[in-house]
């Protein structure tokens, strides 16, 4: 029996779950874009794919509706997919374990992907309807949204006709995103050699921090479990040697890492101010994670392959210097981000040490002087950079006629008008502007909270609402 069988609207949660048995984190979208190919072969529209799984499909206008404007649906089919320590699954071949708790749609151990698994649930049922009168439809679904909307910026678009856009990807029912950040991924590499070595192997780990969104939450203050861990590091080394012999932290570049190990050769001496600085962290972050854990402790006596006390010295001052977090607030608008930076992955590699940031800024000057800071500081260091998946600020509109026609809807049904905003985090209209001139768009979507971690939580009700106002809002397209 279906999970969520009993949840409204039926058609939206059906398709939901069904996508929900489909693994699809980024870059491993072949599945779901079959799924999606299927269904549009299914229900004879017209559907465009690629080869890097992105899926386009069209449905023409209903009778009567034929000279009324074409309306573009959009979103993308990756999750990020993150799970609690103690979780087995394999997020690349098995599906979600669904549950409903207080009124939320989540899933045991694991991510959910509501972003943006319910747009793409929500475009389907639009699709499938029969019944609802509407203008010509497009819908975009793209891929690899979550690592620097690669799917986005490489799309091909020139088929469409609509300049209306509504982009689901938003999280916030009420809230319409108007403008957000433009970003990129750097990543950086240290090269050395591992020789070996004996002594006390120490291991120092870091779990349970709360994480999140490196955009829509970077302004929470949360701890990033790899800095923490650095941190913990910087303080050894102010006492003596330490030698590296494993380190790694977080999975997604835009995701705040919660947990980060790092396995080093150190004296008791370096273990005791570890221990120290470890104490005076807990204590910094106790409101913003609570449950934040920091262990040391000594696995004995061995020979191992380990990085020299030289190089290992010159990556956690690497990654001491290294920018993170909020780096700039915006002058135009009181309480937004504008340029932020999130060191996300780091592996200690056979010979190198790489780890991933993702850059964000409302203003693309600030953004690309971000990027050259990072440049400098690796480069000084000796390490190698390369940019990834760079894409444009959505930049606010004035004046917009599709955002006035859908403050208009919105206030008729709900009796008070939305809030339009910008934010920090990053969504697909940018590039897509730049694709389609004189594009027009909005975002919207329903309430989910903690997204990108396995608290992520997608409300029922809300998904109900919001879909009614999507289905409002293509019946009155003048």
């Amino acid at each position: 029996m279906a999970v969520l069988g009993d949840c409204k609207p039926e058609r939206v949660f059906h398709y939901f779950e069904e996508i929900c048995k489909i693994p699809h984190p980024s870059y491993h979208e072949e599945k779901i874009s079959a799924y999606l190919v299927d269904f549009a072969k299914a229900h004879n529209l017209e559907y465009y794919t690629d080869d890097l799984y992105n899926v386009i499909m069209i449905k023409e206008a209903s009778e009567g509706m034929e000279d009324k404007s074409p309306i573009i649906l959009q979103g993308h089919m990756d999750m990020v997919a993150e799970q609690e320590a103690d979780c087995t699954k394999d997020m690349l071949t098995e599906g979600l374990d669904l549950e409903i708790v207080d009124g939320f749609v989540t899933a045991k151990g694991t991510t959910l992907g509501g972003d943006d698994g319910i747009a793409v649930a929500m475009a389907l049922a639009i699709l499938e309807d029969d019944e609802l009168r509407h203008p010509r439809i497009e819908v975009i679904i793209t891929v690899s949204e979550e690592v620097g909307m690669e799917g986005a910026a490489g799309i091909d678009v020139s088929m469409l006709k609509g300049r209306k856009l509504l982009n689901l990807d938003s999280e916030e029912e009420g809230h319409f995103l108007a403008g957000c950040a433009g970003g990129c991924r750097m990543d950086v590499e240290y090269p050395f050699k591992k020789e070996s070595m004996k002594g006390a192997l120490v291991v120092v780990d870091v779990q349970n921090c709360t994480g999140g969104h490196s955009g829509s939450e970077i302004d929470k203050g949360r701890a990033n479990a790899t800095y923490v861990a650095n941190r913990v590091l910087s303080a050894g080394l102010e006492v003596g040697e330490i030698c590296l012999v494993d380190y790694v932290g977080g999975s997604k570049d835009n995701a705040i890492p919660r947990s980060t190990t790092a396995k080093v050769i150190a004296s008791a001496d370096v273990v005791a101010a570890m221990s120290e600085e470890a104490k005076a962290i807990k204590n910094e972050y106790a409101i913003t994670d609570p449950d934040m854990e920091i262990k040391i402790s000594n696995e004995g006596n061995v020979v191992i392959d380990a990085v020299n006390a030289a190089d290992s010295k010159r990556i956690i001052e690497l990654l001491n210097c290294m920018p993170n977090g909020i780096q700039a607030m915006s002058h135009d608008i009181e309480g937004l981000v504008e340029t932020s930076l999130n060191l996300g992955i780091l592996n200690l590699l056979e010979d190198e040490i790489k780890f991933s940031c993702s850059l964000r800024s409302s203003v693309d000057t600030a953004k690309a002087a971000l990027k050259r800071k990072v440049s400098m500081v690796a480069k000084a260091f000796g390490c190698k950079v390369s940019i990834h998946g760079d894409y444009p600020a959505w930049e606010y509109k004035r004046e917009s006629e599709f955002r006035d026609e859908l403050v208009k809807i919105y206030t008729d049904m709900n009796g008070e008008a939305p809030v339009i905003e910008t934010i920090h985090a990053g969504v697909e209209c940018g590039l897509l502007a730049s694709k389609l001139p004189g594009l027009d768009a909005v975002s919207i979507g329903p309430e989910m909270y903690d997204i990108h971690t396995p608290k992520e939580r997608l409300s029922i009700a809300s998904t109900e609402r919001v879909y009614d106002y999507v289905r409002k809002v293509i019946e009155s397209m003048n």
